[in-house]
């Protein structure tokens, strides 16, 4: 009997470093054009926490945190940017739901240089918080115990999420850069992950694809000119595989258009680009995950067309009670 346990204990750690800490991070990355990222929506325990901290290093012709990407031809910038976070997985009506709040802060610089301009600007401090709610509609129900977190599979499942920038950031209206953006914006989206092949950790393919449609107020005070922004439609993919049990890559793509952006009456050009790149994870333990990933566009030759790159660092950490009573348990065998 006592053996059992022991093995009972060792499945359920061993699910909860592969599944469970993974979790259905419906976290935004603000930070440019790469998206939520691959197995950002898969699903966890409920009641598990998450602590997210994201370092970027991005550039490009234009403001990689403003998500409506107006591009500035001739223009050169470069962010720092560090993004931490909370989430909360929780059950609503027997689905899994998470909500979650990021806060990004770092450094923006731009250097401008055409015929007739040379102009070197440089923001810092934080930007605008973002929260997000998201629930599933589509799949498997909430996994609420250890016999659901040992029985599950995602199959194909759909989720419906919102999310929503406070508009509380630094913001200089004498300057063309910001970290805040003055105004309110935010998006909605359909997150859908597709199971391929037998749900092993080790084993384990996924296709995953999210449909968004970002939406943007008025900038009323933009160096003292009114700017507006049409919405941008955005569709981010990957397709993932484990390596080994606890490696696993990704082949990532997402495509950005409209966002068109007009200040004063002047109207800009609207966005059509396509970004692909890669993605690497590992998880460290039971609590712990960390990601690489590298992006960039491809569709880029022309002065107005969205040029940009950038590589991002991600490292989760969650816990969950049932996890640590776990762990107590087997130490104290």
């Amino acid at each position: 009997m006592k053996k059992c346990l022991s093995e009972l204990r060792i499945l359920i750690v061993h699910h909860f470093a592969m599944i469970g800490i993974v979790l259905a991070l419906c976290l935004p990355d603000i930070a440019m054009g790469q998206g939520d990222g691959p197995r950002f929506y898969w699903k966890g325990l409920n009641g598990t926490n998450a602590i997210p901290v994201i370092g970027s290093s991005l550039g490009g012709n234009a403001n990689p945190v403003d998500p409506s990407h107006n591009v500035v031809p001739g223009a050169d910038f470069e962010a720092s940017m560090t993004m931490a976070g909370y989430a909360r997985m929780l059950p609503v009506f027997k689905r899994s739901a998470m909500i979650s709040i990021i806060m990004p802060m770092g450094r923006i610089s731009s250097d401008v240089s055409t015929n007739v301009l040379n102009n070197n600007t440089t923001a810092r401090g934080f930007g605008d918080p973002m929260v997000q709610f998201g629930i599933n509609v589509v799949g498997p129900k909430a996994i609420m115990n250890i016999p659901d977190m040992l029985r599950y599979k995602p199959g194909f499942s759909v989720d419906v999420m919102a999310s929503l920038a406070i508009p509380i950031g630094e913001y200089d209206n004498t300057s063309p850069v910001n970290i805040g953006q003055n105004r309110w914006y935010g998006r909605v989206g359909l997150p859908v992950v597709w199971q391929i092949g037998p749900w092993v950790p080790g084993k384990r393919t996924t296709f995953e694809v999210l449909p968004a449609v970002w939406f943007f107020s008025d900038n009323n005070d933009f160096e003292g000119k009114k700017m507006e922004t049409e919405p941008m439609y955005q569709v981010e993919a990957h397709l993932t595989h484990d390596f080994m049990e606890r490696l696993w890559g990704s082949l990532d793509i997402i495509s950005m258009s409209g966002g068109t952006a007009t200040i004063d009456g002047i109207e800009g050009n609207a966005l059509s680009n396509v970004g692909v790149g890669g993605t690497l994870g590992i998880h460290v333990n039971e609590n712990m995950q960390i990601t690489g990933s590298y992006s960039s566009t491809i569709n880029d030759s022309n002065p107005e067309d969205l040029n940009m790159d950038g590589f991002r660092v991600s490292l989760i950490y969650g816990w969950h009670k049932l996890v640590e009573g776990m762990r107590r348990l087997k130490g104290s065998e």
